[in-house]
């Protein structure tokens, strides 16, 4: 399901007005399938974790392997390691399937502490994105 799917608001009918592409609504984000250059399906966007002291998107919590959601596994993806595909509504990531295999990941039941530097730094450099 993409963006346009769960716009409940109408947000995105009309391209010429609205938001658009540069703005848009988070809760129409989550679901979103994350491929990567290759055409090969990522994953889809489970949550979208905000900075609320400075306001800025920080991650994309995608979910990737498993079963109607046994087993899968969760990847915090720096946002500014995504790029919005407008064309075939999704996201792209570029990294190939192995390589988010081997990504820092975690369990839904046990989360990482997102503000703490350190894990800051580790993701982001895993993905070769400035913080």
């Amino acid at each position: 399901m993409n963006y346009e799917d769960r716009d409940t608001y109408g947000i995105y009918k009309n391209n010429n007005q609205g938001p658009g592409p540069r703005l848009m609504g988070a809760d129409t984000l989550i679901g979103n399938e994350v491929c990567n250059n290759a055409e090969e399906n990522l994953g889809k966007i489970k949550e979208i974790m905000l900075d609320t002291a400075d306001g800025d998107v920080r991650y994309a919590v995608l979910s990737f392997g498993g079963l109607l959601g046994i087993g899968e596994k969760l990847f915090a993806i720096p946002w500014k390691a995504l790029t919005l595909d407008t064309t075939n509504k999704r996201f792209i990531l570029n990294a190939d399937k192995e390589r988010l295999k081997n990504a820092p990941g975690f369990d839904k039941d046990d989360w990482p502490d997102m503000a703490d530097k350190a894990w800051e730094s580790n993701i982001h450099s895993y993905y070769g994105v400035g913080s």
